[in-house]
């Protein structure tokens, strides 16, 4: 499969909703969000590969006690010899990347391994101009960041989701860098401050999240809408001190992909 990642040239440059942007969380945790990390046609793309040729599963997880088919589908693809991902009971096998290229090209992409620009971004040498401004942009933004896993979800409808939780799983350390890519189906995407007691919540995936007032302090609680082709990253203490969700949503009816890259440290 030969997908181009091209650089999205912006029409109307004074959109604000299509411009990066940085949002400090205080004590040590920030999220960097780029509306347009790929190019609107490419993005397509990868969603219809992600789609058709992914070995999904729904597995049922142990969540307070009792047993829940988890609430969307799932993947998972790590690097040899690296310690086992388990949550809520479930220990998803890992497959390798060699067997889903196109993911290698976005590991690439986001994690900018440079070696490999002149093989990943296939694209005309007339945009080659842009395609690195957009990646000079992003490696700005994530410097020194690197990968070896990926998990995978695909949410069929506004009925799938993910509860209240944070990925602060020991192998990934105590200030976790995770950068989520979105593909198909806007949605919102959902930061809360733990509190006292939420610090000790753990994935709840049976239990959807509460819809929240507007009204609520902007310092406690942050919104961001994922949309097709857009890069999330969530930085430093955030997992520590944050507990993120994506919510049921009566009007999403199409299907939305997404991709988190994670590094596993080593044992």
């Amino acid at each position: 499969m030969n997908l181009m990642l091209k650089a999205n040239p912006n029409p109307n440059p004074k959109d604000d909703s299509k411009k990066s942007r940085t949002v400090d969380l205080g004590n040590g945790s920030s999220v960097i969000y780029v509306p347009r990390f790929l190019a609107y046609d490419v993005a397509w793309e990868f969603f219809n590969y992600l789609d058709n040729h992914i070995p999904w599963t729904r597995p049922t997880l142990r969540v307070f006690g009792r047993s829940c088919t988890q609430p969307r589908d799932t993947c998972y693809v790590a690097s040899a010899g690296l310690p086992d991902l388990i949550y809520s009971g479930y220990q998803p096998h890992a497959h390798s990347w060699d067997n889903f290229p196109p993911l290698k090209d976005i590991l690439d992409a986001v994690s900018m391994r440079s070696s490999h620009l002149t093989c990943v971004f296939l694209v005309p040498s007339l945009v080659r101009s842009n395609v690195f401004a957009c990646l000079l942009k992003v490696h700005k933004m994530l410097p020194g960041s690197t990968f070896n896993s990926l998990l995978l979800n695909r949410y069929k409808g506004g009925n799938d989701y993910v509860g209240w939780h944070s990925d602060d799983e020991k192998l990934y350390g105590s200030t976790p860098e995770i950068a989520s890519v979105s593909f198909g189906c806007e949605r919102d995407f959902i930061l809360k401050k733990k509190s006292g007691k939420s610090s000790q919540e753990r994935r709840s995936d049976d239990k959807p999240p509460l819809k929240r007032s507007r009204k609520s302090s902007q310092d406690d609680q942050h919104s961001f809408m994922l949309k097709h082709g857009s890069l999330l990253v969530m930085r430093g203490n955030t997992q520590r001190d944050w507990l993120h969700s994506v919510p049921k949503r009566a009007k999403a009816e199409t299907t939305r992909i997404n991709l988190t890259f994670r590094l596993v440290l080593q044992e």
